[in-house]
């Protein structure tokens, strides 16, 4: 006959060992260390958010070298677009502008600057203009649209009352060097 004493103490064992489980889960789930389920709720959406930030900032450097070789094929077509390979290409874009504009060209003076980065040299440029106020505002203005990249440093307005409007400007562009 099977020994009941040993059964039961077998039985006794178990029921405590599954009671102590009980407490232990109990005190686990009402333990602020868990917290509640409203706590867990909230903290999955401040986690949710932080993700969307930083996904959000991560999105500029997705094909990232695409982006890059884009951006070299650019700098190139800007180079050549833009930035003359000989003296007389800025001497006739600004003489063109000057006469499509209606000013005359008093005096212009040129000086050649340093090689600024490989294969870039900077050329400083003063022109003493006249015309009429309107003409010499349509000039400065072709001159800042033009294709050939040019910075305007300074103008100084002047004139005789009676003469036409006298305008002094400082120009910079680039010119290509060893190209």
């Amino acid at each position: 006959m099977p020994d009941l004493r040993k059964t039961r103490k077998d039985l006794k064992v178990a029921i405590g060992v599954m009671i102590a489980l009980d407490v232990a889960a109990a005190v686990l789930y009402f333990s602020p260390l868990i917290g509640s389920a409203e706590t867990r709720r909230m903290e999955m959406n401040q986690l949710q958010t932080e993700l969307t930030v930083k996904t959000r900032q991560v999105a500029p450097l997705k094909d990232l070298p695409r982006k890059v070789n884009m951006a070299r094929q650019e700098i190139g077509d800007f180079y050549k677009k833009r930035f003359p390979s000989e003296n007389s290409e800025i001497l006739t874009e600004i003489g063109k502008l000057a006469s499509a504009n209606g000013v005359r060209i008093e005096q212009g003076r040129y000086k050649p600057g340093e090689t600024i980065t490989v294969g870039l040299q900077q050329v400083n440029m003063e022109y003493d203009l006249a015309g009429n106020y309107t003409s010499l505002a349509r000039f400065i203005n072709a001159v800042e649209r033009d294709e050939m990249f040019f910075i305007i440093d300074n103008v100084s307005l002047g004139g005789d009352p009676q003469g036409p409007v006298k305008l002094g400007v400082k120009l910079e562009t680039y010119l290509k060097v060893g190209s």
